[in-house]
């Protein structure tokens, strides 16, 4: 059966490196996208994310880290074959293309559910990562309290 991967991508203003720390790093990450991490991404190692919506926390396995170019990790409880991939992409003029993509969904209905939210989740961050780096503004703040009336 084919499989269906989640992508997601846009350039940001910033250096590749600077992109880099804001992603693996637990103070950067915890600017934009979650509250609280155990730790910042490196290869092989498992930390926990802790969302501001959410009483939840999430273990994300750190597969593959590269400096400066690229992350890959596992946040689907070890569901097999899932895994998020972040290329970093430098550009001449300074700036960094971000692509991100999300494997696999099987083709079904669930399947399409899945990806469909995900792709929406990862543009979601793509957005929220540019207007920190770019701009010091925490788009995340505030924008999914209406999640925590639906339990």
């Amino acid at each position: 059966m084919e499989k269906l991967t989640a992508k997601a991508s846009i350039q940001i203003q910033k250096p590749a490196n600077e992109v880099f720390n804001a992603i693996v790093t637990a103070q950067g990450m915890s600017r934009y996208f979650i509250e609280a991490a155990t730790g910042d991404l490196r290869t092989g190692e498992t930390v926990t994310w802790k969302f501001p919506e959410f009483d939840d926390r999430f273990p994300v396995t750190a597969k593959e880290i590269k400096e400066g170019e690229y992350v890959s990790f596992d946040w689907s409880g070890g569901v097999d074959g899932m895994l998020v991939e972040m290329f970093l992409i430098p550009q001449d003029d300074g700036s960094t293309v971000v692509k991100i993509a999300e494997h696999f969904m099987e083709k079904n209905d669930e399947g399409i559910v899945k990806l469909m939210q995900q792709t929406e989740g990862w543009a979601n961050f793509l957005a929220c990562l540019k207007a920190n780096l770019e701009y010091g503004i925490n788009l995340r703040k505030g924008a999914f309290d209406f999640m925590r009336l639906k339990k």
